[in-house]
């Protein structure tokens, strides 16, 4: 637990609270990992660290963009994007926010350790205009980037410098500094203790700006990695709420009085990739070459893999099998577009004798056990699907903090992996740059696979520009669908967001998995 630098602020919290104000308990299977918003660009993360950093432009619960620390925005001229400050923000210490902050927060999320650089790719200069005011100038035309910032929470550059913090410490080299373990910002909430890995607390911020919709004075976020103890939890009123819900309990805690499940589809979209850079695989058999630089074996790992099996056994119905690397919901995605490469044995086992496997190879597949939905489950389903062609597979399973550290390293220590990707803009453009782009130290920042394809970057490079939507969705089609016929991925499902909660907790269930505590509510 680290040293409480709010406790002067508690006493206030305490006499700000409302009549009705209630402390709300929740858990999930994984941590938040870390309290500094730029270490990494996951979703649950992001959404945590949004109840105490708040970005320029956040999203209502319709995922509408709406005034957040700026006012207002506008574009004044095509290579620049104007923000006008909110005025009589504070942070949660006191210290005002202005301009610096903003132009200060965007510069440290660019720099070292970043794992958000990608949100700023075109920008060009960030420039402050009076106390109020911001310019942020791009270097090519970029009409959706108040889209691409609503996870951008902002830092104040007094506190990061006084705690000697101005550097995004770097989660997969395992570096920690001051705003890894303590936050401070403008949100609806303040941090009050931090034990990683099994409890957060948080406490009202009675001088946030905005009118409160929740009655919250105290929240406690509690990690239950067990599944079954996780229920447990639930079922018994130790806590009020459960964010990761196993498909197996779904029945039974619908029928529990005073529980009830609340489910939704999900922006998010659940893959494989594989490292087609290196000569050699590093966790592989196969010496002195890569069989994932073959699209015959890519493409016979694909079609071995039998979706609908994992739709109905794995997930238990609570996914939509998908053959793109985004889905329904984000813009640029046709349902005409979205057909997987078809389940086929015989053609798999060919393909893998001609590019030189006749009798398969042997992999090791990454795979996170408290990340995704039934995660681990779907990575043993693929490892019993490609046993059948011969592709021998080892299974290396493990927690979300190693996990990532190793698969999202700087050189990507692994051969084939699972991940999942959730456009935070809403627009096909973010997975395609993100995910398929490539490599350049922004661009193709998670295209951890490694590969490059010169007609993906132009076409991409084009999606970026193009205010044309018939043109536009024409490239968006074709990117598309080399992906698919190169099988550069192999996309599995869009996952259901699905959370269990009593009946007394009031909730605002969004499909980009956020879970903003500023909606909640608990009580009659």
């Amino acid at each position: 637990m680290f040293k409480n630098t709010l406790a002067a602020g508690l006493l206030a919290v305490c006499l700000a609270l409302p009549a009705q104000a209630a402390t709300f308990r929740w858990a999930n299977d994984g941590d938040v990992n870390s309290m500094d918003p730029y270490t990494r660009s996951e979703t649950f993360l992001l959404t945590f660290n949004a109840n105490i950093y708040e970005p320029l432009i956040r999203r209502n619960p319709e995922l509408r963009l709406e005034a957040a620390l700026a006012e207002r925005w506008e574009q004044v001229d095509p290579l620049t994007w104007r923000f006008h400050l909110r005025r009589g923000v504070k942070f949660s210490d006191g210290t005002p926010f202005t301009a610096a902050d903003v132009v200060f927060s965007i510069g440290r999320a660019r720099g070292p350790g970043s794992n958000i650089a990608a949100y700023f790719a075109s920008v060009a200069e960030v420039v402050a205009v009076d106390e109020f005011t911001v310019d942020v100038k791009t270097s090519r035309p970029n009409p959706i980037f108040p889209e691409e910032i609503t996870s951008f929470g902002i830092m104040s550059k007094a506190w990061l410098e006084q705690n000697n913090a101005q550097r995004v410490a770097d989660l997969t080299s395992r570096e920690e500094n001051f705003a890894t373990r303590n936050a401070m910002g403008t949100g609806p909430f303040v941090l009050v203790s931090r034990e990683p890995d099994r409890r957060t607390v948080l406490a009202r911020n009675p001088g946030w700006w905005d009118t409160p919709a929740h009655n919250l004075d105290r929240v406690e976020f509690n990690v239950i990695a067990n599944d079954a103890t996780r229920v447990a939890a639930l079922l018994s009123g130790e806590v009020d709420m459960i964010y990761t819900v196993p498909p197996q309990d779904m029945d039974r805690i619908g029928r529990t009085n005073g529980l009830r499940v609340l489910q939704t589809a999900e922006l998010r979209t659940i893959y494989l990739g594989m490292d087609q850079n290196r000569a050699e695989l590093l966790k592989s058999d196969v010496r002195g070459r890569n069989p994932f630089q073959d699209v015959r074996v890519r493409r016979a790992v694909y079609q071995a893999i039998d979706i609908q099996a994992i739709h109905t056994r794995v997930m238990r119905g609570q996914s939509r099998p998908t053959g793109q690397i985004f889905g329904p919901g984000v813009n640029g995605f046709i349902e005409a577009n979205d057909g997987r490469l078809a389940l086929d044995l015989e053609a798999a086992r060919r393909q893998l004798a001609e590019a030189g496997y006749p009798n398969g190879f042997g992999v090791t597949l990454d795979c996170p056990n408290d990340r995704y939905v039934n995660d681990e489950g779907i990575c043993t389903a693929v490892v019993a699907m490609l046993a059948r062609i011969g592709v021998r597979v080892t299974l290396a399973a493990q927690t979300r903090v190693r996990f990532f550290a190793e698969v999202n390293a700087p050189r990507f220590a692994t051969s084939f992996y699972m991940l999942g990707w959730t456009p935070n803009t809403y627009d096909a453009h973010n997975a395609l740059y993100n995910l398929a782009g490539t490599r350049d130290g922004v661009r193709g920042m998670f295209n951890n696979g490694g590969f490059s394809n010169p007609t993906l970057d132009d076409l991409i490079d084009r999606i970026a520009v193009e205010t044309n939507p018939t043109a536009r969705q024409e490239m968006i089609t074709r990117t598309s669908n080399i992906i698919r016929d190169e099988a550069l991925y192999i996309p599995l499902h869009q996952q259901q967001v699905v959370w269990a909660a009593r009946s007394t907790v009031q909730l605002r269930q969004q499909a980009d998995n956020g879970f903003p505590l500023r909606l909640v509510r608990v009580g009659n």
